[in-house]
């Protein structure tokens, strides 16, 4: 049977394919540019079809501690927001994280400091691999680049959320939540049933008729026990690290340069690299897919046969120094941003790997 395809917005894409992987609930609160996320599922309204609880809560803070509780529970449990409101989730994620809980945070980037500007950003990379909360700790964060990505990453974001009992993040910016492309939508498949969830997440607090109660909390006044409990996290997202890294190539195989961006700039970036090629110069792009883990091995491994490379991000420079930790400066690292919402086309940036490089 032919699967469903599909024009519709990044948002939207998220919506569909949460109803259709059978999430359990969606806690949210509107804020431009993501309100389709919120607005689709309202539209569907899935609780008379799945049963998937959707629900407006009254704030942000509101929002990811409704998440806390569903996941606590061993539900899939989601939320979206954008650049400020996913600042006021910062708390609660980090006690998500230090619960060892799963769930989905999806923040679809608009520009900053403050309130900013309701356009396309992508300047929440330092917070979103770096913990914008407080305590070590790490999200997996992955970043779509197309509206079938934003479908698909729904899945993969649940599947490694459980798998490491760690919260996830697709991180999209404005411009991928907002455009509309083709997609292909996953085949629907049941929420899984209360015996489902006691046997998968024995950790959940699922009821105790027959054991020992489960207490979930990210509180431990014993400073020796915490201690284990931060070094036990260290070891799994080391493990993370060595399996969980991804990343595209185009390109790349005689390139004398290269081009590393993630999300909408890596569109923007792979025309310059293809308008570059037919002025001569060789240009591959590195896509990294997730933003943490960053495929810091597999960039530097790239590196070592050009003579550059040009990040490009919608922000002042965030990504490149990963980029530059990776090569271990290595080669030269240049950077090419617009801020305040503008989004470059492909002939600035190869205006920019011209300058920065061909002709400085």
């Amino acid at each position: 049977m032919a699967k469903e395809v599909v024009l519709m917005k990044g948002n939207e894409a998220i919506a569909h394919a949460a109803i259709r992987l059978g999430v359990d609930g969606y806690f949210g609160y509107p804020i431009t540019p993501q309100s389709e996320v919120l607005e689709t599922l309202a539209e569907q309204k899935p609780w008379e079809t799945t049963g998937m609880v959707v629900l407006q809560a009254e704030s942000e803070v509101a929002a990811i501690n409704m998440v806390y509780g569903g996941a606590g529970s061993g539900k899939m449990v989601m939320t979206s927001s954008s650049s400020p409101g996913v600042s006021l989730k910062q708390e609660g994620i980090s006690y998500i994280a230090g619960a060892e809980l799963p769930c989905l945070v999806v923040n679809v980037m608009r520009g900053g400091p403050g309130l900013g500007t309701i356009q396309p950003s992508q300047a929440d990379y330092f917070q979103t691999t770096k913990g914008g909360g407080h305590g070590d700790y790490h999200l997996i964060a992955l970043a779509p680049s197309s509206v079938q990505e934003m479908a698909d990453f729904v899945g993969l974001a649940f599947e490694l959320a459980f798998k490491y009992r760690n919260p996830a993040m697709i991180l999209a910016d404005g411009v991928v939540g907002q455009m509309m492309e083709k997609v292909e939508l996953p085949e629907f498949r049941p929420r899984r049933t209360e015996a489902e969830i006691i046997a998968q997440c024995p950790w959940a607090t699922t009821g105790c008729k027959g054991r020992r109660p489960n207490v979930i909390t990210s509180l431990e006044l014993d400073p020796a026990i915490m201690e284990q409990r931060n070094l036990h996290m260290q070891a799994k997202y080391e493990e993370i690290q060595a399996k969980e890294t991804r990343y595209e190539e185009l390109d790349c195989e005689d390139a004398d340069y290269l081009i590393v961006a993630f999300g909408s700039c890596a569109r923007i970036a792979q025309k310059a690299m293809e308008h570059a090629r037919e002025e001569g110069i060789r240009v591959g792009l590195f896509r990294p897919i997730t933003l943490w883990p960053f495929p810091a091995e597999a960039l530097a491994q790239r590196a070592e046969h050009v003579k550059g490379l040009l990040v490009v991000e919608l922000n002042s420079g965030q990504m490149i120094e990963d980029v530059r930790l990776a090569v271990k400066c290595s080669k030269p690292v240049e950077h090419f941003g617009r801020l305040g919402g503008i989004v470059p086309d492909p002939d600035e940036v190869t205006a920019a790997l011209r300058q920065k490089f061909i002709h400085p």
